[in-house]
């Protein structure tokens, strides 16, 4: 592997190179190519030639990729040899969900314990098994179960005290839904899901149509191609 800083977005394609494999392997296919793997999944070969580069030397010139090794060098590369155990921090309606979510493999990711301030929620379990602790247990059900990564699921006001007490129990890998900008040690992994302006990017799509569609009604063509409004 290259000493050079991997980016994040290099690190997000290796996933989605990984889940392209895993369909390939489902459906028999052996040996690929990172030309067929771009025609077939609507990728760009030369970036994933590059990489690739970044983590060693995969393939052979002129056969290309075996599908069930590449497989298992991106596993392994994202860390997915390994079970990583999850603790969500908001017992509500997002973090129930994901409590309960189906898309998690098991071999890879499981949600350990839940956490939540709120007496009426403490003592509940989620419809998959998983039990609701108070947030004051944090620190040592972490390390009794051995939870690496934390999962902010709490009110934008409570999210920076949350990730600290995180931080505190020795927490290195945040995923945040808080619609709000928290900060942690630098030594900690952290990334933000704001599904609210997912929505607003959304949103400037379906409207820019619209908007479009207004927008030339305003004007209507004269004489010698001149543009004047009505």
């Amino acid at each position: 592997m290259k000493t050079e800083k991997i980016s994040e977005f290099t690190v997000s394609r290796l996933s989605i190179y990984l889940r392209c494999l895993n369909l390939l392997a489902a459906s028999g296919v052996t040996t690929t190519s990172s030309q067929a793997l771009a025609q077939q999944f609507q990728l760009n070969s030369a970036q994933i030639r590059k990489d690739l580069t970044y983590f060693g030397e995969f393939g052979v010139r002129g056969v290309g990729y075996n599908v069930a090794e590449l497989r298992q060098q991106l596993s392994k590369i994202l860390g997915l040899d390994l079970i990583h155990r999850i603790g969500i921090i908001g017992a509500g309606n997002l973090g129930m969900a994901l409590a309960n979510y189906r898309g998690f493999d098991p071999s890879h990711f499981q949600v350990a314990a839940m956490f939540d301030r709120d007496l009426s929620r403490v003592g509940e379990t989620s419809r998959s098994g998983v039990y609701v602790y108070h947030i004051k247990d944090l620190k040592p059900i972490v390390a009794s179960e051995n939870i690496r990564i934390g999962v902010i699921c709490v009110p934008a006001d409570d999210a920076q005290e949350v990730a600290n007490l995180l931080v505190t129990a020795g927490i290195t890998a945040i995923l945040n839904f808080a619609p709000v900008r928290v900060h942690t040690d630098p030594k900690v992994k952290l990334k933000s899901i704001d599904l609210a302006i997912s929505f607003e990017s959304l949103s400037y799509f379906v409207a820019k149509p619209a908007q479009a569609q207004a927008e030339s009604r305003k004007f209507v063509p004269h004489a010698a191609g001149e543009i004047v409004s009505d």
